[in-house]
């Protein structure tokens, strides 16, 4: 009988000697008796000798150091942070490398937006005036200006060509420019193709405006305690200017002065109208009692009607802003308090609306004669308004 010897499998691997482990063995721990284990859970310690070993740290994971990171707005703070991601935060919470050069953190402007203004427009000496009628008053009345931004279609314009060239020969800058130059210029106001750039207002004193009203028999100034919107403020003075007062009294405080809207919304009236500014409203009313005025504030809580006041001598006529009215301590100083009837359901009326229609009141009263004088005649677009 043949021998067969047996055969390797293919593929199988070579089976390795054994090979014992270390030859260091692990000392066995040593047993504690019953009366030793108490002492060790009072005093806070392990029972295992190998416990004051120190334990390796386990490596976080990217998403949970990125959520343990701290702000820092300062260098200093970074100590003891190295090698971990430091987020660094100013402005509205977008990192420095987000940030527009030029701005600081909050202060980009939002898109469509009009950039920061050009040194022509923002001189700390000057001021802006735009709109047609603004502009033609100025130039009729010959005031001082030291640039004018026109556009090409109403250089040429009969209005304006002639006023041009004379403001031209006496030194003013004429610049020509588009649209769009004249949007920047103002801060994307409604220009109408024309703006300039002026001094600041140049406000009265009060006793200057007294000085140059005292040879008339019946005069009429108004009084703003608070109005702080420029809209209001400019269609007051302009339906002051046209029904035929001769002033406005405005606080320096807490109230709107005369500004490029207010110019604008006056549509050339401020040209022909004097506005004193004083620090004290209250004490202004009393130095005009003292001249011989009248005091009236509009309050729509007075029980005597506007219509059964009757106007005589020299008034002073009062108009609180809108939504709070007339303050209470500027109404101590009234010599009476006037309202206007409604009869509608609407509860009150805006500021300058309620100055027009005392104002009305006044003149209609002082009319020379009672009798309604034909209008006279004219077509359409002349008589029409300019709004």
């Amino acid at each position: 009988m043949a021998n067969h010897k047996p055969q390797k499998r293919m593929g199988s691997p070579k089976s390795k000697p054994f090979q014992p482990k270390s030859s260091k063995s692990k000392s066995p721990k040593p047993k504690l008796s019953q009366s030793e284990l108490p002492k060790l859970k009072s005093s806070g310690q392990s029972s295992d000798p190998n416990s004051s070993r120190p334990k390796p740290q386990r490596k976080l994971s990217a998403q949970r150091t990125q959520r343990s990171a701290k702000v820092f707005s300062g260098a200093a703070g970074n100590e003891g942070y190295k090698g971990k991601k430091v987020i660094e935060v100013s402005g509205t919470g977008r990192g420095e490398q987000n940030q527009t050069p030029g701005y600081r953190g909050g202060d980009r402007p939002a898109p469509g937006a009009p950039s920061h203004f050009t040194k022509e427009s923002t001189d700390g000496d000057s001021d802006l005036i735009y709109g047609r009628h603004t502009l033609l008053a100025a130039l009729e009345s010959e005031r001082q200006l030291n640039r004018i931004w026109v556009v090409n279609q109403l250089r040429y314009d009969p209005r304006f060509h002639s006023l041009l060239l004379q403001a031209k020969a006496a030194g003013v800058v004429i610049d020509e420019v588009d649209y769009l130059r004249l949007d920047q210029i103002t801060a994307h106001a409604k220009h109408q193709g024309i703006a300039a750039q002026v001094a600041p207002y140049s406000y009265l004193e009060l006793d200057t405006l007294l000085e140059n009203i005292q040879g008339l028999d019946h005069p009429v100034l108004l009084a703003a305690d608070g109005i702080t919107d420029p809209h209001n403020l400019g269609a007051i003075i302009r339906t002051a200017e046209a029904l035929g007062a001769q002033g406005l009294v405005v606080p320096q405080r807490r109230a709107v002065g005369i500004t490029s809207t207010v110019a604008k919304v006056a549509a050339g009236a401020l040209e022909h109208f004097a506005v004193a500014r004083v620090v004290n409203l209250n004490q202004a009313l009393e130095q005009l009692k003292a001249a011989g005025f009248w005091i009236y504030g509009m309050a729509a809580t007075a029980a005597k009607p506007i219509y059964s006041v009757e106007f005589s001598g020299p008034v002073v006529l009062v108009v609180g802003a809108e939504g709070t009215g007339l303050s209470l301590l500027a109404q101590r100083y009234c010599d009476q308090l006037v309202s206007i009837p409604l009869l509608g359901k609407t509860p009150s009326l805006n500021a300058s609306v309620a100055t027009g229609m005392a104002l009305y009141e006044i003149f209609r009263q002082r009319s020379s004669t009672s009798v309604r004088q034909p209008l006279p005649q004219h077509s359409f677009h002349e008589t029409s308004l300019n709004l």
